[in-house]
């Protein structure tokens, strides 16, 4: 089976020593993503802004890997604050609605402060 990695670019992937993506037959497993343009590091203003900017990454690294965004099977939801949940959740609905993937929200501190969203996503495109 071959093994495909995906980067964007971003510094953390090398600080860190991750891939933004790993793709193995017919999954996609792709690393936590946040608010930022990874290309400017710029990170998006407020928990909306943030959500919106990570399904754009997800969106364009899944097309990279092959895979569609109806593909997602699991997410993982990571919120900085449970206070900022009800602005979040539209997003999610908005997003995600029509593919309605296996889902955990955890109410946990990011690697950087002004970080308030990421999200961990899985696809599958098998039969």
């Amino acid at each position: 089976m071959n093994r495909r990695l995906i980067s964007t670019g971003s510094p953390f992937e090398a600080q860190v020593g991750y891939s933004r993506a790993v793709v193995q037959g017919d999954w996609c497993f792709m690393a936590g993503v946040t608010g930022y343009d990874y290309q400017k590091m710029e990170l998006a203003e407020g928990i909306a802004a943030q959500a919106r900017a990570c399904y754009q990454t997800v969106r364009a690294v899944l097309d990279e890997a092959g895979f569609a965004f109806g593909d997602i099977v699991r997410v993982t939801h990571y919120v900085s604050d449970r206070d900022l949940v009800e602005d979040l959740l539209p997003i999610l609905a908005s997003e995600l609605g029509a593919v309605r993937p296996a889902a955990t929200m955890v109410i946990a501190g990011l690697m950087k402060a002004e970080m308030l969203y990421e999200v961990e996503v899985t696809a599958y495109r098998g039969e």
